[in-house]
């Protein structure tokens, strides 16, 4: 079975923001905000793998960008209050990156559909 890179990608990242929030639970109230979202985006993109139609592969693709878009606001808005510091910034650049994925990824199922 081929790999998806972009499953393994947002696995890492979910793994990532769940030590992220470990480390940060007893300074933070938004770290329940940060895990939900930040955790979904491979979720969706899983179950989208599994989707029975083209329309229901875009809907999923596009949950999973909504949820990349807030899990990248909450990181800024992190970095930003000094919660997180810039030990945490690959994270925010990997949130970026999958973000892009995600868009070019959206953009193409829906040209072809």
């Amino acid at each position: 079975m081929k790999e998806n890179i972009l499953l393994s990608k947002t696995k890492t990242f979910a793994l990532n923001i769940i030590n992220l929030c470990n480390d940060i639970k007893g300074t933070c109230i938004l770290t329940s905000q940060l895990l939900r979202s930040g955790t979904s985006i491979g979720a969706n993109i899983h179950e989208a793998n599994y989707a029975h139609s083209k329309s229901d592969f875009i809907s999923k693709m596009q949950i999973a960008l909504k949820e990349c878009y807030e899990t990248e606001y909450w990181l800024d808005l992190l970095m930003n209050a000094n919660i997180i510091n810039s030990k945490y910034s690959h994270i925010l650049k990997d949130c970026i990156e999958i973000k892009k994925i995600l868009i070019s990824t959206c953009k193409t199922a829906k040209d072809n559909s």
